[in-house]
């Protein structure tokens, strides 16, 4: 069994689904529920479950007060942002994590994965997409031969932990989303995928359902940009893996014709 084989079947696809060759663009509709049968999907293991990051729809509401806000000067080099967000107390969060998850990977890579926010794992490891939902984002990107620290840049919306899995506010974002926005001036990257629903609505401006935003390419500052599910709500909804698989088949298809 080949490498890419054994990632498809870590994403119960194989043999449903193959990789395909065709560099046009597909028409894709992103169906408000999976079609693929029930009985292909395998059941999540529920420790995975508890351990995956925060989503979309696990919404906990707290309240953190928020720092006093300082004017947000861009860096004009990498470790000079790095320091910046260690040292940033602009939205409150900073007080209650352990450390800044800043991003990791090819610093100059073609593609830039874009998730919400670190969970109890990343926080505590200082790097993005670990555990569980690490794991299948890793295997996603085997799938269509990426490798994490090599062909891609992964970074969230939100650079600091909020507490009990919660979401981060609206003021919270907007007050960390520089931060994100000059790790992509820096990557320039050829394509951005956005992970779920919170970093979709940050980079597009659109409050819109997920499903509404997945099948078309966007545009962030000239940037193409595809939406699909975050790891962790797939992790939980292992059903919609197959429409995950075809957002990343239209991710391949669309860096295909901007390379070419």
């Amino acid at each position: 069994m080949d490498r890419q084989e054994a990632m498809l079947r870590e994403l119960n696809l194989y043999p449903q689904w193959t990789l395909r060759d065709a560099p046009q663009r597909p028409e894709i509709v992103a169906p408000a529920s999976a079609e693929m049968p029930v009985e292909h999907m395998a059941a999540v293991p529920e420790a995975e479950v508890l351990h995956a990051a925060p989503v979309d729809e696990m919404i906990v509401e707290t309240e953190v007060p928020v720092a006093t806000v300082t004017a947000f000067i861009p860096a004009k080099t990498w470790p000079e942002l790095k320091q910046q967000v260690r040292d940033c107390e602009r939205c409150g969060l900073r007080a209650g994590c352990t450390q800044t998850v800043f991003g990791a990977g090819n610093e100059r890579a073609d593609w830039f994965f874009v998730g919400e926010g670190p969970g109890a794992e990343e926080d505590a490891q200082g790097e993005p997409f670990v555990g569980e939902s690490g794991k299948l984002l890793d295997n996603m990107l085997a799938a269509i031969k990426l490798r994490r620290g090599k062909d891609v840049y992964i970074a969230n919306v939100s650079k600091c932990r909020p507490p009990e899995n919660s979401h981060p506010t609206a003021e919270q974002i907007a007050l960390c989303s520089p931060y994100l926005a000059h790790q992509i001036e820096l990557v320039n990257p050829k394509l951005i995928v956005a992970l779920g629903k919170v970093a979709a609505t940050n980079l597009l401006g659109e409050d819109m359902p997920l499903d509404a935003l997945r099948g078309t390419l966007h545009d962030y500052n000239g940037i193409p940009l595809i939406v699909t599910y975050h790891p962790a709500y797939l992790l939980r909804r292992p059903s919609v893996k197959a429409q995950a698989w075809q957002d990343l088949c239209f991710a391949v298809d669309v860096m295909k014709e901007v390379q070419s």
